[in-house]
């Protein structure tokens, strides 16, 4: 956190006692485990090599729970499940239907996050299992592919029937993606820019669905993943166009520790969603 007065209230002590109680820590172990500035402290190496093993701890901690659970067949009590922005709005609702119906026991915990604030979550055991599209190429998570689903382009109702533009005539356009940190930003601009020229143009936004209403006023085009074409198609004056081959997609998997024990449970929980209909 690198501020003892977060640390405290994340600790839900006062700043003082955490601060007696560090101390303490430092002189059992004789070694200073922080690193003390005027404005900011951080862990000294050995507290970050003490930071890591602790997490892990509590990991294998919280992995017990998960085993009990796994023991008693059918998946029943808490499920954290982490959804990516470009994904949570069109799919977890039905998603989180679905899995209550069938399992009326599972109290599902979702969280909506860009994908390497899940990827770390589930690293640390804060989440179990995350929705996003792959791959996330992290050696100690497991990879569940689901579907693959095509980008939709979004532009003007104007535009209707006009031609559809190349990858080359979008780099030419005023393209709309959303802000830093999304992941199908780097994938529709890996579409536009294959030669790694930037677009002509480039706006930001924070969600699709701003992205959308700014191309309904004129502003620009956009791409939206197919799921989203239901919801976000109807909610501007746009026009929303399958792009020419070779179309860009992106693939849909379901991460979870490889040391979970509820990787059997999450299986069946990924087959349901193979089977739900889009």
């Amino acid at each position: 956190m690198g501020h003892f007065g977060r640390a405290a209230q994340a600790c839900a002590i006062s700043q003082p006692a955490l601060s007696v109680q560090m101390k303490e820590l430092e002189a059992l172990l004789g070694a200073p485990l922080i690193e003390r500035g005027p404005r900011q402290v951080r862990l000294s190496p050995l507290g970050e090599e003490l930071a890591e093993r602790a997490r892990a701890i509590l990991r294998a901690v919280d992995e017990i729970g998960e085993l009990a659970r796994s023991a008693q067949g059918p998946l029943a009590g808490r499920l954290r499940i982490g959804v990516i922005p470009t994904i949570a709005p069109y799919l977890l609702p039905a998603l989180i239907k679905d899995w209550t119906a069938r399992h009326p026991q599972l109290d599902i915990h979702p969280r909506e996050a860009v994908t390497q604030t899940l990827i770390g979550d589930l690293i640390n055991g804060e989440l179990d299992v995350a929705l996003l599209a792959l791959p996330v190429s992290e050696p100690s998570l497991h990879e569940e592919p689901l579907f693959e689903e095509e980008f939709m382009l979004v532009r003007s109702a104007e535009d209707a029937g006009k031609p559809v533009p190349t990858a080359e005539g979008l780099r030419l356009m005023r393209l709309l993606l959303l802000e830093e940190g999304h992941c199908f930003r780097e994938q529709a601009l890996a579409f536009c820019n294959p030669g790694g020229a930037p677009p002509r143009a480039l706006m930001e936004g924070s969600s699709l669905s701003t992205l959308v209403q700014m191309v309904g006023a004129g502003i620009g085009v956009t791409l939206i993943p197919q799921m989203a074409v239901t919801i976000e198609g109807g909610a501007a004056p746009v026009d929303i166009a399958r792009l020419a081959a070779p179309t860009p997609s992106r693939r849909v998997g379901m991460v979870w520790r490889k040391t979970t024990p509820l990787a059997d449970q999450l299986l069946q929980l990924a087959e349901l969603v193979r089977a739900m209909p889009r």
